[in-house]
């Protein structure tokens, strides 16, 4: 496998600004599970941004987030309509629906969206005990695509999420992406656009593990704390997620880093989109690329680049590019898809 490689951003290190604080905080004893000074100071600073209505708490990955975020919302009979590309219909190996209950309807989607249209149909069965009844409505910012809801798309989700009294769930893996892109602070995109429940990620963006799930619906949130230590996802040793979290923050890494992945995206787009046999299949908003390219060079270009075959029918691959991606990772990419084109 090359050093580099355009499969995930998950696949790139973790920062040295972050790594610098798991040493700092690696000092001493605290209190674990979470009532040491580090998770207090990283709890005021999620406070600061998205104010007190927030209620944070911290657990291992993306995939607990969001089981634990499907379970605040819904009982066992109830269900969450979701995108088919959705990371919890496709990526997390139906934990979601073995660990709440709940049915995840999934939505077929060009673009990774949903819309109050696409949903509209899905909401039927209320108050019919052999239907299970629709609760919330689960969106990834920025999708699966790469692609992005704007602000406005986002107020008319809530819109028809209160007509039929449903929850609105956002999967934030790549969250900081969608904030440059979108030009927004987290909270304008977030709580100002009704989001109940929101699961913050950083691992993808220079942190080594941990995600924040936040509850921005009060009643959400109650006895929480029993939740996630039940489902195995209370840290003994709390200080080594939240003092990420609050230098990631605080120092702004989370905003450098986007933004540096971002546009090497739009290096990367503006290198292949003219290249013969090159079609690029979705908007490039933040920092994944989705193309099809010539089924005969993909697993030449893969032996010395690893990368993920979207959908192997239509010869469709994903490219990300990361916070450690360089533009000389890019040239010489673009050198070898353009050997094997040839």
């Amino acid at each position: 496998m090359n050093k580099r490689s355009f499969a995930s951003d998950n696949n790139a290190g973790v920062h040295p600004i972050i790594m610098k604080s798991l040493n700092d905080c690696n000092q001493g004893h605290v209190v674990g599970y979470g009532d040491d000074p580090y998770t207090q100071s990283a709890i005021a600073t999620f406070k600061n941004i998205f104010t007190n209505k927030a209620e944070p708490f911290f657990v291992y990955g993306g995939t607990g987030a969001n089981v634990l975020a499907v379970g605040s919302m819904c009982r066992p009979f109830e269900s969450v309509i979701c995108t088919q590309t959705a990371h919890i219909n496709v990526d997390e190996c139906g934990a979601p629906e073995r660990f709440s209950g709940a049915k995840l309807v999934d939505i077929p989607s060009p673009d990774g969206k949903l819309t109050p249209k696409m949903i509209r149909p899905y909401l039927h069965g209320f108050d019919f005990e052999h239907h299970s009844q629709p609760k919330a409505i689960s969106i990834s910012q920025p999708t699966e695509m790469g692609t992005l809801y704007a602000i406005d798309e986002l107020k008319a989700l809530r819109e028809i999420a209160d007509e039929f009294n449903l929850y609105l769930h956002m999967d934030g893996a790549r969250i900081s992406n969608a904030a440059v892109a979108l030009d927004k602070n987290f909270k304008e995109f977030t709580l100002d656009c009704g989001i109940d429940v929101l699961s913050f990620g950083g691992n993808k963006n220079g942190m080594m593990f941990g995600e924040a799930l936040l509850f921005f619906n009060e009643k959400l949130s109650q006895n929480f704390k029993y939740v996630r230590k039940q489902a195995m996802q209370l840290h003994s040793k709390m200080r080594f997620i939240s003092a990420q979290f609050d230098t990631f923050i605080k120092t702004d890494i989370w905003k450098k880093n986007a933004e540096h992945s971002n546009k090497m995206a739009q290096i990367l787009l503006n290198k292949i989109k003219n290249l013969p046999g090159i079609q690029v299949t979705q908007k490039v908003e933040t920092n994944a690329i989705f193309v099809r390219i010539p089924h005969e060079i993909i697993s030449k270009v893969q032996e010395e680049y690893f990368f993920y075959v979207w959908d192997e029918s239509k010869s469709e691959v994903r490219w990300m590019t990361s916070f450690d991606t360089t533009e000389e990772d890019i040239e010489n990419f673009v050198k070898t898809i353009k050997k094997h084109i040839k």
